[in-house]
């Protein structure tokens, strides 16, 4: 969610609403509400679902899966979420992050 909210909040300054996503309550997770546009909404509410259905135990990191579930523009605009805001969050004192670039 996180990645999704930073890409959203630098990218896209028009009207936002909270996120909400009917199997459970976000706040839960994250402690705080969150807002994001239509369009990072629906890309979250996707990254999620196909999350809850992820085969795998544990679950590898996405890139390096061998059964890709995210299709179509869906798997472009996650890449570009993920590749903006990794590197926001290392440009903001999230050095740890690094370590992802590198696995």
């Amino acid at each position: 969610m996180k990645f999704v909210e930073i890409y959203c909040g630098e990218n896209h300054h028009g009207e936002k609403g909270a996120f909400s996503f009917k199997l459970f309550e976000i706040k839960e997770i994250d402690q705080k509400e969150v807002s994001l546009c239509q369009d990072c909404t629906r890309l979250l509410t996707y990254g999620l679902t196909m999350r809850l259905k992820c085969p795998h135990d544990p679950k590898p990191m996405c890139k390096k899966c061998e059964s890709q579930c995210y299709r179509g523009d869906y798997k472009s605009k996650i890449r570009e979420v993920m590749k903006f805001s990794g590197m926001h969050m290392v440009k903001h004192g999230r050095v740890d992050m690094l370590y992802h670039y590198f696995r």
